[in-house]
């Protein structure tokens, strides 16, 4: 029978307990806190990029975009859905036009971030004025002579969220040595952080 080292104990403890700190913190009735949606490849690293940005009050990881209702990491490629980050911010420290720039601030807007349809990167709106929003930035971006024309990601009106399991909440600062997260994650959230200084916590 195999046995449980206290490490182990230790580390899968953190993932449930943090699992279900996200969903409380859902519950904050706050009118200055709101919610967007986004999906701009692996979970594990959108969900670091957006939780060290100020304003925000937690990123927590799932999936949306799909046709089938309710979803899990396994499920994922058959109900179409794509891996997806649920922002939870203070409105009055943070716009959605903001959130907006550091979604495509943190990815090349030509290139999907990875290869695999649950990758695929989406901004997601609620209201007429976020739609507004999102497709004014992609304006500004195909201004831009580098781009050639070309954006990949789509802006699709948000539906419904499904949280993911609580062992891929704070997936990077639970498992830091991960080879996924070590060789992309940290580089491309990085990469972010130099790119945008002014944006993030103190």
């Amino acid at each position: 029978m195999r046995t449980v080292s206290l490490v182990g104990a230790i580390g899968l403890f953190l993932t449930i307990f943090l699992g279900f700190k996200k969903s409380f913190k859902i519950n904050n009735s706050s009118k200055s806190n709101k919610v967007a949606y986004f999906a701009s490849g692996c979970f594990w690293c959108v969900e670091s990029i957006f939780e060290s940005v100020d304003g925000v009050e937690e990123a927590v990881s799932g999936f949306s975009g799909g046709r089938i209702s309710g979803s899990s990491y396994k499920e994922t490629g058959t109900a179409m859905h794509a891996e997806t980050v649920a922002v939870y911010y203070n409105a009055d420290k943070i716009s959605f036009k903001t959130l907006v720039d550091v979604f495509f601030g943190s990815l090349d807007p030509e290139q999907e971030p990875d290869f695999c349809p649950q990758y695929r990167s989406i901004a997601f709106y609620q209201t007429k004025e976020e739609k507004e929003v999102i497709n004014k930035k992609i304006v500004r971006l195909l201004s831009k002579d580098r781009f050639d024309g070309k954006i990949t990601a789509k802006v699709e009106k948000f539906v419904a969220f499904y949280q993911a399991e609580a062992s891929h909440q704070n997936y990077n600062k639970l498992h830091p040595n991960d080879p996924y997260v070590l060789n992309v994650s940290i580089p491309r959230l990085n990469r972010f952080k130099n790119k945008f200084p002014h944006l993030l916590k103190k």
